[in-house]
């Protein structure tokens, strides 16, 4: 089983208001639509990672079904976006999970046919890193085996899991999708505008 999470706890600040909360042209959230397309490309039950204080994320997370839950990432502020992967590693580990698929939120048009072509190569390859790679681009999703949990967990947060990965460059399966939506995070309004066109 890949278990996975979706990395929903930065403040926002460049774009001004919650991401996980901006709407896609088909009228979901980025985290709702994250969340489905997950579950869709059959990741079981994802666990979207959030602030303490993210009573509208929470509530937002608690409509969406197929299993998602919410986990509190109590050391967001001084731990970064790793802080956040290791909360919800804490959540999903258990006896069946192989791997986890790790995906920001604000990367909310990847679509469900790449979460599952990756999960394909990993399974097939039992690679220790599978990343989604578009037009020679790297991009989210990402699968980390289970052999690359104790490094998450020991890695420098100031590096983040960006440092597991360049230590196991031999390691990892690149898996080309024509899906843009890999590499078209959003992080500021200018970014919404040119990914929506509004």
């Amino acid at each position: 089983m890949v278990a996975g999470i979706i990395l929903a706890a930065g403040r926002s600040t460049r774009m001004g208001k919650s991401k996980a909360l901006l709407i896609t042209p088909d009228g979901r959230t980025f985290v709702a639509r994250l969340a489905e397309t997950l579950c869709e490309g059959g990741v079981e039950s994802p666990v979207v990672v959030g602030r303490a204080d993210d009573d509208l994320l929470r509530a937002e997370v608690e409509t969406i079904g197929c299993g998602v839950g919410f986990v509190v990432n109590a050391d967001a502020d001084q731990g970064g976006q790793l802080s956040s992967l290791l909360a919800g590693l804490r959540e999903t580990d258990r006896p069946g999970v192989r791997a986890l698929m790790v995906v920001p939120v604000d990367a909310p048009m990847v679509t469900a046919d790449t979460v599952a072509t990756l999960i394909a190569a990993f399974s097939s390859t039992g690679a220790a890193i599978v990343r989604a790679r578009h037009r020679g681009w790297h991009g989210h999703p990402v699968i980390f085996s289970r052999a690359m949990f104790d490094e998450l967990r020991r890695a420098d947060p100031e590096a983040g899991a960006k440092a597991v990965v360049r230590a196991h460059q031999g390691g990892i399966i690149n898996v080309d999708v024509d899906d843009p939506g890999v590499v078209g995070d959003v992080d500021t309004p200018e970014d919404y505008r040119k990914l929506f066109g509004s």
